[in-house]
């Protein structure tokens, strides 16, 4: 199993709010910082935002911060939002013809449990989880250290 881009990018994307101090960044900011695609990143924030994952800042000093705690969101989560494709073989395809040996295969049932095994463990893992210990990732990222604000307190 190999994750999009996207999914890819919305974790990075997350991990860095997570990490960051003050909780908010700019598209730019992570963008430079991981060295992506600032309009790819545009999208994902977007797309992470109606989903209730980010929400934004407006105005001079803006920027996008995690819209909950980053203990209140799992890894599972994110991956199932953003992977839109678990189906790991044909057999899977609603609607794809019938392969010559579906009525004794035993691979589709091995192929789900697996898939269901690797989203159990990120189901396992938090934003805050992941993120701990936060100075080495703000280091490798170029994010200045200090103090993380209680949610709700972001300007």
């Amino acid at each position: 199993m190999r994750l999009t881009l996207y999914t890819d990018y919305s974790l990075r994307l997350l991990l860095y709010l997570a990490v960051k101090p003050d909780g908010l960044a700019t598209i730019e900011e992570v963008a430079k910082a991981y060295g992506v695609s600032r309009n790819h990143l545009m999208k994902v924030a977007h797309e992470l935002g109606r989903a209730g994952f980010v929400a934004t800042v407006r105005g001079r000093g803006g920027g996008l911060r995690l819209a909950r705690p980053p203990e209140a969101v799992s890894v599972g989560e994110v991956v199932r939002f953003a992977e839109d494709d678990f189906r790991l073989a044909l057999c899977f395809e609603p609607g794809a013809a019938a392969c010559a040996i579906s009525p004794a295969c035993r691979l589709r049932g091995a192929l789900a449990e697996a898939r269901n095994a690797f989203l159990a463990v990120l189901d396992g893992y938090t934003l805050a989880a992941i993120a701990e210990p936060g100075d080495p990732v703000r280091a490798l990222l170029g994010i200045a250290a200090g103090p993380r604000p209680a949610m709700g307190t972001h300007a």
